[in-house]
């Protein structure tokens, strides 16, 4: 497998903006008239834009070639769909069941479908990587099954496979990479067909069951008014109060994409497929569309704060793979059931190791800490972590070398906590001395950070790295921030070599890949707030309200990168609320220069936090004191536990740089 594909620049949204290439988007629903066209490319239709209307739970766009309009609604593991016919004459709905997202020519594999009856149609498709998908074909095999009911009966049905046609069958099974099945009707103008479908991955009958679970009648308006009603409710657990139309536009699209994934994908009834073991109910949701490597560094956090049920599925679902054998140590970027082994580090340690230290709960926290061990300190057969033997002999990496090192430390120092909450304190001990090894791979010859050879030479300037360079990468020391600047040569010239790296990124660059600050990719998302530890807190200010206002828009280029599965998002949410979590396990939020005059945060725990800025503008950007409940502090720097307990953090905003805080800095990790 590739462990990492390169800048993921690209945008599919099956999977939430994860770049390179897409996988799902099995079966594929299109209405017709005129002559039957099976040809996936020779079917489509010309559209235009003022015809679409996209909302929560809501799309609609007209189809001039056939003169229909689709609309589409969403409930869980289930959806509905509405074609208008605006001629009489014969309407007709094609399914096409080897389509998949992915690079062109992808496809399932294998197909199977059933006319139950004159309204139901039922079967599966399989999808390996040799149909393609994700990251170009080293994805996960995997089978959807679904159910389909029309409003009406069916009054012709057929089938085809590759250019055969047969109107006399009513089941098939094909391998090929155009198959499906097409049903038709006598329509009046104007008349509405109504196609529902469950899907489900654990058998035909949980397909059946999610069906009539999420959409048991014909409603579209209601189903519509019911999906909007849920992200409704989803997004309330966090509301902003002010700033311009755009700025809230692009935090609650932000919010959206957040609570996107990871998605559920076990059956209504609980039930689930874990590895290559039958279905069965489990005590949770599993959940796929892990990417770790991404989300850990912000949208785990967020989760954590307002969501924990969804961080409590996870980390049961990452501790049932590992438990099938699905999965060898812990997965690092899952995806059905599988770990793609994309990107680097050890995600899953970190993002359990904080669900335990902030007291999520829900789950086996022994058995959890068990495989973190396995993966930092091994034996090398029960670790997957990336180039695990040169870092246990040598204190570094040497494949992708600066990235994979300074990413081992941070998961050590993570599971270093989590190991000391439990009474493991020789465990905690050893790996504390391991998450210094950030220290193997700096140059005092150069003054930062290189990758390093077996031998011990070190690397050249553009070497060693993961989607980033060494000026990028050499800040991902989250945990040890005054370490880190000591290396550097002191808080005074680190201040002025990360402001450097802000102040040579113009506003234009924001928006794109550049080899300075680069928000486009994760690797530099902590960046803007590491000022607060080497005092300078109004530096952070400054910064992270460049980087909200510079590199994030409305539309759809409106990120500077892929969104990641939420990470890119979460980065927004929270920075533009005025904190965000530097070294998440250290239960730490450091603050900034909040975009909106009020951010009220539900939390998981049912309290109400609450940001306050009434006088924050695109000219106050600076703090100049803050209260938290009716009480002055001079720290820029809040606790998890301070949030969770709910109450009012207020801001009183400065067009001009102040001290405050800057005698004040975070606790040492």
């Amino acid at each position: 497998m590739t462990p990492h594909p390169g800048p993921r620049r690209s945008k599919r949204h099956d999977l939430g903006g994860v770049g390179c290439y897409g996988d799902l988007g099995n079966l594929q629903v299109m209405p017709e008239t005129g002559d039957l066209v099976t040809g996936r490319d020779a079917a489509k239709s010309p559209f235009r834009r003022e015809t679409e209307t996209a909302r929560a739970g809501y799309y609609a766009v007209g189809l001039d070639r056939y003169g229909v309009t689709a609309e589409l609604t969403a409930a869980a593991r289930a959806g509905m769909l509405r074609f208008t016919f605006h001629e009489a004459g014969t309407g007709r709905v094609k399914v096409d069941l080897a389509r998949r997202i992915g690079f062109d020519g992808s496809h399932s594999v294998a197909q199977e479908l059933r006319l139950v009856d004159e309204h139901t149609v039922e079967g599966s498709m399989r999808a390996d990587p040799s149909g393609g998908g994700w990251i170009c074909g080293n994805g996960p095999t995997y089978t959807v099954y679904f159910s389909m009911r029309f409003a009406d009966p069916v009054r012709a049905f057929g089938v085809w496979d590759g250019g055969r046609v047969a109107r006399d069958v009513r089941a098939q099974s094909s391998t090929g990479g155009s198959a499906g099945f097409f049903v038709e009707f006598p329509v009046a103008a104007g008349q509405r067909v109504l196609v529902k479908a469950g899907v489900s991955f654990t058998g035909v009958d949980g397909a059946r069951g999610n069906l009539a679970d999420a959409l048991p009648g014909w409603d579209f308006d209601a189903a519509a008014a019911d999906a909007r009603d849920t992200w409704a409710r989803a997004l309330h657990r966090v509301e902003v109060t002010g700033g311009s139309a755009t700025q809230r536009e692009i935090f609650y699209s932000a919010l959206y994409h957040t609570m996107i994934d990871p998605r559920v994908v076990s059956d209504a009834d609980g039930t689930a497929r874990s590895g290559e073991g039958p279905p069965r109910r489990e005590g949770f949701a599993r959940r796929t569309v892990f990417s770790g490597w991404d989300v850990f560094r912000a949208q785990f956090p967020l989760l954590t704060l307002v969501d924990e049920q969804t961080v409590r599925d996870q980390v049961n679902t990452l501790l049932a793979l590992t438990d099938s054998g699905a999965v060898g140590g812990l997965a690092r970027w899952e995806l059905l059931g599988t770990d793609t082994n994309t990107m680097i580090g050890d995600p899953a340690v970190n993002v359990i190791a904080e669900a335990h230290l902030k007291g999520v709960g829900g789950f086996d926290a022994e058995k959890a800490y068990g495989y973190c061990r396995d993966v930092a300190l091994g034996p090398a057969e029960r670790s997957n972590r990336n180039d695990f033997a040169n870092w246990t002999a040598l204190g570094h990496c040497v494949t992708d070398s600066l990235s994979a090192t300074l990413e081992n430390c941070y998961s050590d120092f993570a599971l270093a906590r989590f190991a000391d909450a439990l009474g493991h304190t020789e465990d905690a001990a050893r790996l504390e001395r391991t998450a210094r090894n950030y220290t193997n791979v700096f140059n005092e010859d150069v003054g930062w950070f290189r990758g390093r050879r077996a031998d011990g030479s070190w690397m050249g300037d553009q070497d060693g790295c993961v989607e980033s360079n060494p000026e990028q990468q050499g800040w991902f020391v989250p945990h040890d921030v005054p370490g880190l600047a000591r290396l550097a040569g002191g808080n005074d010239a680190f201040n002025t070599r990360l402001d450097g790296v802000f102040a040579r990124t113009p506003p234009e660059d924001m928006m794109r890949w550049n080899d300075r600050y680069n928000h486009s990719n994760e690797p530099v998302h902590q960046m803007a707030f590491l000022f607060v530890y080497t005092g300078a807190p109004w530096l952070t200010q400054k910064w992270s309200r460049y980087v909200c206002e510079h590199a994030y828009a409305t539309g759809p280029a409106g990120l500077a990168g892929n969104d990641d599965c939420g990470q890119m998002s979460a980065w927004y949410v929270l920075a533009a609320a005025g904190f965000y979590p530097v070294s998440p396990v250290s239960g730490v939020y450091v603050l900034g220069s909040p975009v909106f005059p009020r951010t009220a945060f539900t939390t998981s725990r049912g309290t109400v936090f609450t940001v306050e800025a009434p006088d924050t503008c695109a000219s106050h950007v600076y703090v100049r004191g803050a209260r938290l409940n009716g009480k002055a502090i001079d720290r820029a720097w809040i606790t998890h536990e301070e949030t969770l307990a709910g109450g009012t953090l207020h801001f009183t905003m400065s067009s001009t740089p102040t001290s405050w805080a800057a005698s004040s800095t975070p606790p040492a990790s």
